[in-house]
Protein backbone atom coordinates (compact mmCIF):
# COMPACT_ATOMS: atom_id res chain seq x y z
CA UNK A 1 0.00 0.00 0.00
CA UNK A 2 -0.13 2.03 0.22
CA UNK A 3 2.23 3.34 3.29
CA UNK A 4 -0.38 3.83 5.47
CA UNK A 5 -2.65 0.48 5.69
CA UNK A 6 -0.13 -1.91 3.02
CA UNK A 7 1.85 -4.29 3.30
CA UNK A 8 4.47 -2.17 5.10
CA UNK A 9 1.58 -1.14 7.78
CA UNK A 10 1.96 -3.94 9.78
CA UNK A 11 -0.03 -3.80 13.15
CA UNK A 12 -0.36 -7.16 14.40
CA UNK A 13 1.53 -6.23 17.51
CA UNK A 14 -1.13 -3.13 18.30
CA UNK A 15 -2.48 -4.40 20.97
CA UNK A 16 0.58 -5.08 23.06
CA UNK A 17 1.91 -1.40 22.07
CA UNK A 18 -1.48 0.29 23.47
CA UNK A 19 -0.77 -1.01 26.26
CA UNK A 20 2.22 1.41 26.83
CA UNK A 21 0.34 4.06 25.22
CA UNK A 22 -2.79 3.54 28.19
CA UNK A 23 0.36 3.48 30.81
CA UNK A 24 1.50 6.53 29.52
CA UNK A 25 -1.88 8.23 29.20
CA UNK A 26 -1.67 12.07 31.61
CA UNK A 27 1.81 12.24 30.08
CA UNK A 28 0.44 15.81 28.60
CA UNK A 29 -0.78 16.83 31.93
CA UNK A 30 1.58 15.52 33.81
CA UNK A 31 4.47 17.66 31.36
CA UNK A 32 2.66 20.75 32.06
CA UNK A 33 2.07 20.37 27.71
CA UNK A 34 -0.80 20.68 25.54
CA UNK A 35 -2.02 23.25 27.84
CA UNK A 36 -1.57 26.56 25.90
CA UNK A 37 -1.80 25.17 21.87
CA UNK A 38 1.81 24.15 21.77
CA UNK A 39 2.53 22.08 23.99
CA UNK A 40 6.16 22.75 26.67
CA UNK A 41 8.21 25.51 27.00
CA UNK A 42 10.49 27.54 24.51
CA UNK A 43 13.46 25.48 24.49
CA UNK A 44 16.75 27.91 24.15
CA UNK A 45 14.43 31.37 25.63
CA UNK A 46 14.03 32.93 22.04
CA UNK A 47 10.22 34.55 21.87
CA UNK A 48 7.71 32.11 20.17
CA UNK A 49 6.11 33.25 16.97
CA UNK A 50 3.13 31.75 14.75
CA UNK A 51 6.05 30.33 12.80
CA UNK A 52 8.12 29.44 16.33
CA UNK A 53 11.23 30.05 16.96
CA UNK A 54 14.83 29.07 15.46
CA UNK A 55 17.32 30.42 17.38
CA UNK A 56 19.84 27.12 17.07
CA UNK A 57 18.23 24.39 19.13
CA UNK A 58 18.95 20.90 18.69
CA UNK A 59 15.54 18.61 17.87
CA UNK A 60 15.47 15.23 17.70
CA UNK A 61 12.90 13.53 15.42
CA UNK A 62 11.49 10.12 14.68
CA UNK A 63 9.82 8.89 11.32
CA UNK A 64 9.30 5.00 9.98
CA UNK A 65 11.47 3.55 7.04
CA UNK A 66 8.72 3.63 4.86
CA UNK A 67 8.44 7.47 4.57
CA UNK A 68 12.63 7.78 4.81
CA UNK A 69 12.89 9.80 1.24
CA UNK A 70 10.57 12.18 2.25
CA UNK A 71 11.34 13.09 5.67
CA UNK A 72 15.15 12.64 4.78
CA UNK A 73 14.54 15.53 2.37
CA UNK A 74 12.21 17.83 4.41
CA UNK A 75 14.95 17.52 7.39
CA UNK A 76 17.87 17.78 4.73
CA UNK A 77 16.49 21.16 3.14
CA UNK A 78 15.57 22.58 6.73
CA UNK A 79 18.74 22.10 8.37
CA UNK A 80 20.33 24.05 5.50
CA UNK A 81 18.07 26.90 5.79
CA UNK A 82 17.49 27.25 9.86
CA UNK A 83 19.26 27.88 13.07
CA UNK A 84 18.05 25.05 14.28
CA UNK A 85 19.25 21.50 13.53
CA UNK A 86 16.76 18.30 13.49
CA UNK A 87 18.78 14.77 14.33
CA UNK A 88 16.18 12.49 12.14
CA UNK A 89 16.13 8.72 13.27
CA UNK A 90 14.43 6.49 10.69
CA UNK A 91 13.26 3.22 12.47
CA UNK A 92 12.57 -0.06 10.67
CA UNK A 93 8.69 0.44 10.15
CA UNK A 94 7.49 -3.11 11.76
CA UNK A 95 9.39 -2.04 15.10
CA UNK A 96 7.99 1.74 14.64
CA UNK A 97 5.01 1.49 17.35
CA UNK A 98 6.74 -1.00 19.92
CA UNK A 99 9.66 1.80 20.12
CA UNK A 100 7.26 4.80 20.45
CA UNK A 101 5.34 2.85 22.98
CA UNK A 102 8.78 2.22 25.09
CA UNK A 103 9.70 5.83 24.32
CA UNK A 104 6.10 6.71 25.56
CA UNK A 105 6.25 4.58 28.86
CA UNK A 106 9.73 6.15 29.93
CA UNK A 107 8.96 9.35 28.71
CA UNK A 108 11.28 9.65 26.54
CA UNK A 109 9.67 10.87 23.31
CA UNK A 110 11.67 12.46 20.82
CA UNK A 111 11.12 15.91 19.93
CA UNK A 112 9.30 15.44 17.07
CA UNK A 113 7.66 11.66 16.07
CA UNK A 114 5.81 10.73 12.89
CA UNK A 115 2.91 7.80 12.37
CA UNK A 116 1.30 6.22 9.78
CA UNK A 117 -2.14 8.42 9.86
CA UNK A 118 -4.23 5.09 10.76
CA UNK A 119 -2.32 5.12 13.77
CA UNK A 120 -2.72 8.63 15.03
CA UNK A 121 -5.83 7.78 17.33
CA UNK A 122 -4.38 5.42 19.43
CA UNK A 123 -1.42 8.53 20.01
CA UNK A 124 -3.94 11.23 20.29
CA UNK A 125 -5.87 9.41 22.94
CA UNK A 126 -3.08 8.13 24.72
CA UNK A 127 -1.51 12.00 25.59
CA UNK A 128 1.28 11.51 23.63
CA UNK A 129 1.61 14.67 21.02
CA UNK A 130 1.01 18.26 22.31
CA UNK A 131 -1.96 20.33 21.55
CA UNK A 132 -1.51 21.92 18.11
CA UNK A 133 -4.99 23.64 18.09
CA UNK A 134 -4.07 27.16 17.86
CA UNK A 135 -0.91 26.99 15.86
CA UNK A 136 -2.75 25.08 12.90
CA UNK A 137 -5.93 27.20 13.12
CA UNK A 138 -3.64 30.53 12.48
CA UNK A 139 -1.69 28.86 9.64
CA UNK A 140 -3.11 31.49 6.51
CA UNK A 141 -3.35 27.91 4.44
CA UNK A 142 -4.89 25.83 7.43
CA UNK A 143 -7.93 25.03 5.42
CA UNK A 144 -6.05 23.76 2.42
CA UNK A 145 -4.08 20.89 4.38
CA UNK A 146 -5.40 17.57 4.07
CA UNK A 147 -8.13 17.43 6.06
CA UNK A 148 -8.56 13.85 6.20
CA UNK A 149 -5.11 13.62 8.16
CA UNK A 150 -5.87 16.83 9.85
CA UNK A 151 -9.27 14.80 11.42
CA UNK A 152 -7.45 11.60 12.00
CA UNK A 153 -5.52 13.71 14.00
CA UNK A 154 -7.94 15.44 15.75
CA UNK A 155 -9.04 14.10 19.52
CA UNK A 156 -11.68 15.35 21.86
CA UNK A 157 -12.08 18.89 19.57
CA UNK A 158 -8.24 19.45 19.93
CA UNK A 159 -5.91 19.02 16.57
CA UNK A 160 -2.76 17.31 17.34
CA UNK A 161 -0.76 16.49 14.32
CA UNK A 162 -0.52 18.16 10.54
CA UNK A 163 0.36 15.48 7.32
CA UNK A 164 3.99 14.79 6.64
CA UNK A 165 3.74 12.53 3.82
CA UNK A 166 1.06 11.71 1.49
CA UNK A 167 0.51 8.56 -0.28
CA UNK A 168 -2.65 8.10 -1.81
CA UNK A 169 -4.30 4.86 -3.91
CA UNK A 170 -4.66 5.28 -7.83
CA UNK A 171 -5.28 3.74 -10.97
CA UNK A 172 -2.04 2.90 -13.02
CA UNK A 173 -3.01 1.59 -16.56
CA UNK A 174 -0.69 0.76 -19.43
CA UNK A 175 -1.66 2.80 -22.36
CA UNK A 176 0.88 0.98 -24.56
CA UNK A 177 -1.12 -2.35 -23.94
CA UNK A 178 -4.36 -0.04 -23.71
CA UNK A 179 -3.42 0.94 -27.82
CA UNK A 180 -3.05 -2.67 -28.52
CA UNK A 181 -6.14 -4.02 -26.67
CA UNK A 182 -8.24 -0.96 -29.35
CA UNK A 183 -8.50 0.70 -26.07
CA UNK A 184 -8.39 4.60 -26.34
CA UNK A 185 -5.33 5.72 -24.04
CA UNK A 186 -6.83 8.13 -22.89
CA UNK A 187 -9.74 7.55 -21.63
CA UNK A 188 -8.95 5.21 -18.62
CA UNK A 189 -12.06 3.67 -16.68
CA UNK A 190 -14.64 6.24 -14.99
CA UNK A 191 -16.43 3.43 -13.33
CA UNK A 192 -16.20 -0.03 -11.84
CA UNK A 193 -17.56 -1.44 -14.71
CA UNK A 194 -15.31 0.04 -16.81
CA UNK A 195 -12.29 -0.89 -15.57
CA UNK A 196 -13.92 -4.80 -15.81
CA UNK A 197 -14.15 -3.80 -19.58
CA UNK A 198 -11.09 -2.63 -20.22
CA UNK A 199 -8.98 -5.31 -17.99
CA UNK A 200 -10.58 -7.84 -19.96
CA UNK A 201 -9.88 -6.52 -22.81
CA UNK A 202 -6.09 -6.12 -22.20
CA UNK A 203 -6.52 -9.09 -20.92
CA UNK A 204 -7.84 -10.76 -24.50
CA UNK A 205 -4.23 -10.22 -25.78
CA UNK A 206 -2.71 -12.94 -24.55
CA UNK A 207 0.67 -13.87 -24.62
CA UNK A 208 1.96 -13.21 -20.66
CA UNK A 209 -0.13 -10.18 -21.13
CA UNK A 210 -2.96 -10.00 -17.35
CA UNK A 211 -5.69 -7.59 -17.16
CA UNK A 212 -5.46 -6.28 -13.49
CA UNK A 213 -3.97 -7.27 -10.51
CA UNK A 214 -3.93 -7.03 -6.57
CA UNK A 215 -2.84 -8.52 -2.99
CA UNK A 216 -5.58 -10.96 -2.20
CA UNK A 217 -3.62 -11.97 0.72
CA UNK A 218 -3.05 -8.63 2.13
CA UNK A 219 -5.53 -6.98 4.56
CA UNK A 220 -3.94 -3.61 4.07
CA UNK A 221 -3.53 -3.61 0.48
CA UNK A 222 -7.20 -4.09 0.32
CA UNK A 223 -8.24 -1.59 2.37
CA UNK A 224 -6.14 1.07 0.14
CA UNK A 225 -7.66 -0.02 -2.81
CA UNK A 226 -11.02 -1.43 -2.39
CA UNK A 227 -12.66 1.32 -0.22
CA UNK A 228 -12.17 4.37 -2.24
CA UNK A 229 -14.61 2.36 -4.61
CA UNK A 230 -17.06 2.38 -1.87
CA UNK A 231 -16.42 6.19 -0.84
CA UNK A 232 -16.66 7.21 -4.44
CA UNK A 233 -20.16 6.00 -4.69
CA UNK A 234 -20.83 8.55 -1.12
CA UNK A 235 -21.20 5.50 1.03
CA UNK A 236 -18.75 5.01 4.67
CA UNK A 237 -17.30 1.85 5.80
CA UNK A 238 -16.83 2.82 9.43
CA UNK A 239 -19.39 4.89 11.58
CA UNK A 240 -17.79 7.86 12.60
CA UNK A 241 -16.30 6.24 15.81
CA UNK A 242 -14.95 3.36 14.29
CA UNK A 243 -16.56 0.87 16.30
CA UNK A 244 -18.80 -0.21 13.30
CA UNK A 245 -18.07 -1.90 10.15
CA UNK A 246 -20.55 -0.99 7.12
CA UNK A 247 -18.83 -3.64 4.74
CA UNK A 248 -21.80 -5.83 3.37
CA UNK A 249 -24.01 -3.43 1.36
CA UNK A 250 -25.21 -3.71 -1.77
CA UNK A 251 -22.14 -1.31 -3.13
CA UNK A 252 -19.84 -3.35 -1.52
CA UNK A 253 -20.90 -5.97 -2.78
CA UNK A 254 -20.63 -4.88 -6.36
CA UNK A 255 -16.89 -4.22 -5.71
CA UNK A 256 -16.43 -7.59 -4.23
CA UNK A 257 -18.49 -9.45 -7.00
CA UNK A 258 -16.06 -7.49 -9.61
CA UNK A 259 -13.02 -8.17 -8.67
CA UNK A 260 -14.68 -12.32 -7.75
CA UNK A 261 -15.25 -12.51 -11.37
CA UNK A 262 -11.60 -11.05 -12.30
CA UNK A 263 -10.48 -14.05 -10.37
CA UNK A 264 -12.88 -16.75 -11.60
CA UNK A 265 -12.32 -15.76 -15.39
CA UNK A 266 -8.69 -15.40 -14.61
CA UNK A 267 -8.24 -11.41 -15.83
CA UNK A 268 -5.75 -11.13 -12.38
CA UNK A 269 -1.97 -11.87 -12.86
CA UNK A 270 -0.78 -15.31 -11.13
CA UNK A 271 0.04 -14.50 -7.09
CA UNK A 272 -2.89 -12.73 -6.07
CA UNK A 273 -4.10 -15.10 -3.88
CA UNK A 274 -1.13 -15.61 -2.36
CA UNK A 275 0.19 -11.80 -1.97
CA UNK A 276 0.69 -10.82 0.86
CA UNK A 277 1.92 -7.41 -0.08
CA UNK A 278 5.79 -7.58 -0.29
CA UNK A 279 6.03 -8.01 -3.76
CA UNK A 280 2.12 -6.25 -4.79
CA UNK A 281 3.73 -2.90 -6.12
CA UNK A 282 6.34 -4.82 -8.67
CA UNK A 283 3.77 -6.33 -11.09
CA UNK A 284 2.45 -3.30 -12.92
CA UNK A 285 6.13 -2.63 -13.28
CA UNK A 286 7.36 -5.13 -15.51
CA UNK A 287 4.39 -3.95 -18.27
CA UNK A 288 2.27 -6.78 -18.54
CA UNK A 289 -0.79 -5.42 -16.48
CA UNK A 290 -3.60 -3.75 -18.12
CA UNK A 291 -4.83 -1.64 -15.19
CA UNK A 292 -4.13 -2.06 -11.39
CA UNK A 293 -4.92 0.16 -8.32
CA UNK A 294 -1.15 0.94 -6.61
CA UNK A 295 0.04 3.88 -4.69
CA UNK A 296 0.63 7.15 -5.61
CA UNK A 297 4.27 6.65 -4.26
CA UNK A 298 5.30 4.83 -6.68
CA UNK A 299 4.93 6.81 -9.77
CA UNK A 300 8.52 8.15 -9.28
CA UNK A 301 9.96 4.48 -9.25
CA UNK A 302 8.01 3.40 -12.66
CA UNK A 303 10.76 2.04 -15.60
CA UNK A 304 11.42 5.18 -17.56
CA UNK A 305 9.97 3.65 -20.92
CA UNK A 306 6.84 2.43 -19.06
CA UNK A 307 3.94 4.39 -20.90
CA UNK A 308 1.38 5.11 -18.05
CA UNK A 309 -1.95 6.69 -17.15
CA UNK A 310 -2.77 7.79 -13.75
CA UNK A 311 -6.65 8.05 -12.90
CA UNK A 312 -8.90 8.29 -9.99
CA UNK A 313 -10.58 4.93 -8.29
CA UNK A 314 -13.66 5.02 -9.35
CA UNK A 315 -17.21 3.65 -7.55
CA UNK A 316 -19.43 1.69 -9.54
CA UNK A 317 -21.75 4.00 -10.82
CA UNK A 318 -18.80 7.07 -11.42
CA UNK A 319 -17.74 9.33 -8.68
CA UNK A 320 -13.68 9.13 -7.44
CA UNK A 321 -12.38 8.96 -4.26
CA UNK A 322 -9.07 7.73 -2.25
CA UNK A 323 -7.20 6.73 0.54
CA UNK A 324 -5.13 9.17 1.77
CA UNK A 325 -2.31 7.49 2.98
CA UNK A 326 0.60 8.27 4.83
CA UNK A 327 1.84 10.15 7.73
CA UNK A 328 1.10 12.91 9.97
CA UNK A 329 3.11 14.33 12.70
CA UNK A 330 3.36 16.01 15.76
CA UNK A 331 5.22 17.62 18.64
CA UNK A 332 5.40 15.17 21.47
CA UNK A 333 4.17 16.09 24.83
CA UNK A 334 7.35 15.85 26.73
CA UNK A 335 8.91 18.01 24.55
CA UNK A 336 10.93 21.36 25.82
CA UNK A 337 11.36 22.70 22.37
CA UNK A 338 7.70 22.80 21.58
CA UNK A 339 8.47 26.25 19.37
CA UNK A 340 11.25 25.50 17.62
CA UNK A 341 9.55 22.11 16.60
CA UNK A 342 6.48 23.73 15.63
CA UNK A 343 8.89 26.06 13.42
CA UNK A 344 10.07 23.16 11.37
CA UNK A 345 6.40 22.02 11.40
CA UNK A 346 5.30 25.50 9.87
CA UNK A 347 8.18 25.28 7.30
CA UNK A 348 7.63 22.04 6.29
CA UNK A 349 4.02 22.88 4.94
CA UNK A 350 4.91 26.62 3.87
CA UNK A 351 4.91 26.78 -0.21
CA UNK A 352 8.60 26.77 -0.71
CA UNK A 353 9.27 23.24 1.53
CA UNK A 354 5.86 21.97 0.02
CA UNK A 355 6.62 22.44 -3.77
CA UNK A 356 10.53 23.03 -3.96
CA UNK A 357 10.98 19.70 -1.67
CA UNK A 358 7.98 17.90 -1.62
CA UNK A 359 6.45 18.33 -5.41
CA UNK A 360 10.38 18.56 -6.66
CA UNK A 361 10.55 14.79 -5.66
CA UNK A 362 7.11 13.70 -7.38
CA UNK A 363 5.50 13.60 -3.92
CA UNK A 364 1.87 14.11 -3.13
CA UNK A 365 1.87 17.78 -1.59
CA UNK A 366 0.07 18.02 1.36
CA UNK A 367 -1.70 21.27 0.86
CA UNK A 368 -4.84 21.66 -2.18
CA UNK A 369 -4.16 24.80 -3.18
CA UNK A 370 -0.53 23.60 -4.50
CA UNK A 371 -1.87 21.10 -6.16
CA UNK A 372 -0.79 22.61 -9.27
CA UNK A 373 2.61 23.76 -9.83
CA UNK A 374 5.42 24.32 -11.37
CA UNK A 375 6.74 20.46 -10.93
CA UNK A 376 3.32 18.64 -11.17
CA UNK A 377 2.32 20.88 -14.20
CA UNK A 378 5.25 19.50 -16.50
CA UNK A 379 3.58 16.32 -15.69
CA UNK A 380 -0.28 16.05 -15.65
CA UNK A 381 -0.36 12.65 -13.93
CA UNK A 382 1.01 14.53 -10.64
CA UNK A 383 -1.93 16.98 -11.08
CA UNK A 384 -4.51 14.14 -11.07
CA UNK A 385 -2.98 12.69 -8.04
CA UNK A 386 -2.64 15.69 -6.19
CA UNK A 387 -5.69 16.66 -7.04
CA UNK A 388 -7.42 13.89 -5.48
CA UNK A 389 -6.27 15.00 -1.91
CA UNK A 390 -9.76 16.86 -1.40
CA UNK A 391 -11.73 13.66 -2.76
CA UNK A 392 -9.87 11.00 -0.35
CA UNK A 393 -10.86 9.80 3.20
CA UNK A 394 -8.34 8.66 6.17
CA UNK A 395 -10.44 6.04 8.15
CA UNK A 396 -10.82 6.46 11.93
CA UNK A 397 -10.57 3.33 13.68
CA UNK A 398 -8.60 3.00 17.59
CA UNK A 399 -8.74 -1.22 16.78
CA UNK A 400 -7.50 -0.39 13.33
CA UNK A 401 -4.79 -2.57 13.64
CA UNK A 402 -5.95 -5.75 14.93
CA UNK A 403 -8.54 -5.31 12.69
CA UNK A 404 -7.93 -4.30 9.22
CA UNK A 405 -3.88 -4.63 9.10
CA UNK A 406 -3.48 -7.97 11.16
CA UNK A 407 -2.65 -10.94 9.04
CA UNK A 408 -5.14 -12.88 11.40
CA UNK A 409 -7.59 -10.32 11.67
CA UNK A 410 -11.47 -10.33 10.49
CA UNK A 411 -11.05 -8.08 7.75
CA UNK A 412 -8.88 -10.35 5.65
CA UNK A 413 -11.13 -13.10 6.14
CA UNK A 414 -13.86 -11.00 4.98
CA UNK A 415 -11.88 -10.22 1.85
CA UNK A 416 -10.69 -13.51 1.32
CA UNK A 417 -14.21 -15.49 1.67
CA UNK A 418 -15.63 -12.54 -0.72
CA UNK A 419 -13.31 -12.75 -3.77
CA UNK A 420 -11.98 -16.33 -3.67
CA UNK A 421 -15.27 -18.37 -2.05
CA UNK A 422 -18.75 -17.20 -3.31
CA UNK A 423 -19.43 -14.46 -0.74
CA UNK A 424 -22.14 -16.09 0.96
CA UNK A 425 -20.91 -15.36 4.34
CA UNK A 426 -20.19 -11.95 3.57
CA UNK A 427 -22.89 -10.64 6.84
CA UNK A 428 -21.02 -12.79 9.62
CA UNK A 429 -17.64 -11.72 8.13
CA UNK A 430 -18.75 -7.96 8.61
CA UNK A 431 -20.30 -8.69 11.64
CA UNK A 432 -16.45 -10.44 12.83
CA UNK A 433 -15.54 -6.74 11.54
CA UNK A 434 -17.50 -4.67 13.85
CA UNK A 435 -16.55 -6.96 17.07
CA UNK A 436 -12.88 -6.76 16.42
CA UNK A 437 -13.77 -2.59 15.95
CA UNK A 438 -15.58 -2.56 19.55
CA UNK A 439 -13.46 -4.82 21.36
Amino acid sequence: MGRTAGPRGNAARLGVVTLALIAATGLATACGAGDDGGGGGGGGGGAATADGVDDGTKLTMWTRAATRPQSEALVKAYNASHKNRIELTVIPTDDYQAKVGAAAGSRDLPDLFASDVVFVPNYTSSGLFADLTERVDALPFADDLAQSHIKAGTHEGKKYVVPHTLDLSVLFYNKELYKRAKLDPEKPPATLGEWDEQARAVDALGGGVNGTFFGGNCGGCGVFTWWPSIWAAGEDVLNKDGTKADLSSDTAKKVYETYRGWVKDDIVAPGAREETGTTWTGVFPKGKTGVMPMPSTTLGLMPKDLDLGVAPIPGPDGGKSTFVGGDAIGVSATSESADQAWNFLAWSLGEKAQVDVVAAHKDVVARTDLASNKHSDADPRLVTINELVEHGRTPYALKFGQTFNDPNGPWLTLMRNAVFDDGSSLDKDNEAVTASLAD
